[in-house]
């Protein structure tokens, strides 16, 4: 069998642009840069996040409800090494905790039920501004997990949710945006979907090797374009949603490179560029549609690089194996999750639904599962965060 080989992200990104206009010089999206974000230190009352699992704070904990029927108390319920105390914090706790704010879930449920702010009937205040949840997409309502229960709110619901709530944005908010790692998945497996189908074509004598090249070029533009539209679409939310609805200390994160993960990893080399242009191509067009907004961007994407590249550099000892274990953590869910989902790891020691792998460690390995990050990983997230807030002179 012949290999198909992949297109470059400059030889579709050059497709990309031309629908944008021709000309001798061509203008390139991406190279205006952001203007008129505040420079001065910000008086904040409030973390608001919007995002995917990665900033989900616990919007899924009925999910592992110890006793089965939704109640706590709860073993998971993040995208990472739970625990107690300090352990299973992810980036946006840490943050707020440096800042000495308490940011806590805006919505928690699971299946078709769910409660918006719980922690008001806790007497905990008016902090439910955690709106990220795992599986959750920038516009598309129907995320990673959605079928199986997970509420998959989008960005576009979750800013219109913070606006009825609050009517606008405070100038005491700080506001963090990080989305697009599941418009990510779902263009790549679409991508691979279709380039398995035209393997098999071209193996079988259906197709020529010739038109197997053009359908896979045409699958790789398909994907990015996906990506295009996706990035887009969330900075006119942030224009027009955030922005123009009182936001003032705003700050949007680009995606990383998700082949620097232990799933990016074990994927034929042949395709793992194709997953690193989706994030690029997003990032590109995320750019251009903040170009000249009084808006700061984090680039993810660099600082997760180093941290694969220089584990040592971040405290991690291991960044290449999952430090859940998915046969135990199928075990204690009896056999419900056979994926190795962080969402159902324990990092606690000596508890019966402990899920972590032996030798594992929630400090000095970097990722839970193929994907998420540790409580380690975590905190290196948001150290990295928070010196690039510093560095805006917002903190």
């Amino acid at each position: 069998m012949k290999t198909i080989r992949v297109l470059g992200l400059s030889l579709i990104t050059a497709a990309l642009l031309a629908a944008c206009g021709g000309g001798d010089e061509p203008y390139e999206p991406g190279t205006t840069p952001t203007a008129g974000a505040p420079t001065t230190k910000g008086n904040f009352s409030a973390v608001v996040s919007f995002g995917d699992s990665l900033s989900d704070i616990g919007a899924y904990a009925p999910a592992t409800s110890l006793s089965g029927d939704g109640q706590a108390p709860y073993f998971g319920g993040k995208f990472t090494t739970n625990g107690n105390g300090t352990a299973g914090t992810v980036w946006v706790e840490n943050l707020a905790a440096k800042m000495g704010l308490l940011v806590t879930p805006g919505e928690v449920g699971f299946g078709a039920q769910s409660v918006k702010c719980p922690a008001a009937a806790l007497n905990l205040g008016n902090t439910c501004t955690g709106y990220g949840q795992g599986g959750s997409r920038v516009t598309d309502p129907n995320g990673i997990g959605k079928s199986t229960g997970a509420l998959t709110v989008p960005v576009s619901k979750q800013i219109e949710n913070h606006l009825a709530r609050f009517g606008s944005f405070k100038d005491t908010d700080l506001i963090l945006v990080y989305i697009g790692s599941n418009d990510v998945f779902i263009q790549f497996g679409g991508f691979a979907a279709k380039a398995a189908q035209i393997q098999t074509a071209a193996a079988t004598g259906q197709i020529s090797q010739d038109e197997a090249q053009r359908q896979l070029f045409a699958a790789q533009t398909a994907a990015q374009n996906g990506m295009k539209q996706a990035a887009t679409e969330l900075a006119g939310y942030v224009r027009t949603q955030i922005l123009a609805k009182g936001g003032k200390y705003v700050a949007v994160m680009t995606l990383s490179d998700t082949v620097d993960t232990p799933y990016g990893k074990s994927l034929p080399p042949s395709v793992q560029p194709v997953l690193t242009d989706l994030s690029r191509v997003f990032n590109l067009w995320l750019r251009e549609g903040l170009s000249n907004q009084p808006v700061q961007i984090i680039d993810t994407f660099p600082i997760l690089k180093d941290s694969y590249a220089n584990p040592a550099k971040y405290g991690f000892v291991n960044n290449t194996v999952p430090a859940c274990d998915g046969a135990k953590i199928q075990a204690i869910t009896g056999g419900r999750v056979t994926d190795g989902s962080s969402l159902f790891c324990n990092g606690t020691a000596g508890v019966p639904f402990n899920g972590l792998r032996t030798g594992a460690s929630v400090d000095s390995w970097a990722f839970a599962d193929g994907v998420h990050p540790t409580t380690g990983g975590h905190r290196a997230l948001s150290e990295a965060f928070h010196a690039q807030l510093k560095a805006f002179g917002w903190l």
